[in-house]
């Protein structure tokens, strides 16, 4: 991973750059940002040009023997810890049999959740990601040797939050007093979790979520999307490129045209075709179902910044723009905001597995209850 492979934060990446150059990189640094946001890209980038063997002035030389392992996640200097789906057993290498597989899942991408992770080593239900005291104390045997070749050893520790309070202890000690050329970095999406003595003891970096036209340009330059596409993803996501991948797959403008038509049944009063679409709700994914609500929040929340004025705020494409300026006039001002709340609420019972078909159903009639009072 080398830092040009990021789009944009480039204050970011410089300060890095400047840290490395002037030889003033904290012993522990926690890259503190939002999912799928940079954080774990960063580590990784920074990671490969620290040791690389011919670094430039902007990234590493990306050819000499420490960046072609470390692109591969191959160097014997570079260790990671990972959210496990359990606790190992006694005897138990969980954390090296699903080395591999992490390999992988960052080879895909480096802008990654946990859910995905999760998805990807076919956890159960109810495995919800930890990292165990066991693993915690493994870094301390692993960084307690000299390095194997390169000058700095490197422990990337992702989801740190995920650590009990036994696990973060004994992550303490260590943090305390770190080995010679030892170099933590902590990736972390929610660090108001983490225990307040390791957050002391590293040097926080707040990372920025990716702006849209960052999205845009790693969708052009990465995956060959032509612009109209990547904007409309970019206003999708909202700066989560993990989000913005999983967006590639679907249909090209399939939410837009399905909360076209779904409101516009709404506003008819069309209850068969109502309950025909809740039936096709019922047949999609959850993250599906989601995504059709997330669209919903979106344009309903810049339909209400539009009727109040605060249109230059608005950072939708100009097909939505169209949307929200046309739809704003049929729906009733004050019926914006119980209608937010109703698919706040909905996305809720959805994600707790409350059937599809009923949630999306009573939605839909609410919906068409609010806007009968512009008649």
């Amino acid at each position: 991973m080398f830092f040009s492979d990021l789009p944009g934060l480039q204050e970011t990446k410089t300060t890095l750059r400047r840290a490395v150059r002037q030889s003033h990189v904290a012993h522990a640094l926690l890259f503190d940002g939002p999912s799928g946001g940079g954080g774990l890209a960063l580590a990784l980038a920074l990671a490969t040009y620290i040791n690389c063997e011919n670094r430039g002035e902007e990234d590493s030389c990306g050819v000499c023997a420490s960046c072609v392992k470390m692109n591969k996640l191959v160097h014997p200097d570079l260790h990671s810890i990972f959210p496990l789906p359990r606790s190992p057993k006694d005897g138990e290498d969980l954390l090296g049999e699903l080395t591999p597989s992490w390999r992988e899942f960052l080879g895909e991408s480096p802008f990654r959740t946990l859910p995905e992770w999760l998805a990807f080593i076919k956890a159960t239900n109810n495995q919800q990601g930890i990292i165990p005291i066991k693993e915690a104390r493994a870094i301390i045997g692993k960084l307690s040797l000299k390095s194997f070749e390169a000058e700095y050893k490197i422990m990337i520790l992702w989801q740190p939050e995920l650590m009990n309070l036994s696990a973060s202890n004994a992550l303490l000690k260590i943090l305390e007093e770190p080995p010679a050329k030892t170099l933590f970095l902590l990736v972390t999406e929610q660090s108001d979790r983490l225990i307040t003595t390791i957050i002391s003891r590293t040097q926080r970096l707040v990372v920025p979520a990716f702006r849209d036209e960052d999205v845009v340009e790693y969708l052009q330059k990465h995956h060959n999307t032509d612009e109209i596409r990547a904007k409309r993803i970019a206003y999708l996501c909202d700066g989560d490129l993990s989000a913005a991948r999983q967006l590639l797959l679907e249909k090209e403008d399939e939410s837009h045209d399905w909360f076209g038509e779904w409101m516009r049944e709404c506003y008819k009063r069309e209850v068969i075709k109502l309950v025909k679409r809740a039936d096709a709700f019922d047949g999609m994914s959850k993250e599906k179902q989601k995504g059709i609500f997330d669209y919903a929040l979106r344009l309903f929340r810049d339909m209400l910044l539009w009727t109040q004025g605060a249109g230059e705020l608005l950072r939708v494409p100009e097909e939505e723009l169209t949307f929200v300026k046309n739809f704003s006039k049929a729906v009733p001002a004050d019926s914006l905001e119980p209608l937010i709340t109703e698919i706040n609420e909905a996305y809720y019972h959805v994600e707790r597995n409350v059937r599809a078909k009923m949630v999306f159903l009573d939605l839909s009639l609410t919906t068409v209850r609010l806007f009968q009072k512009n008649t």
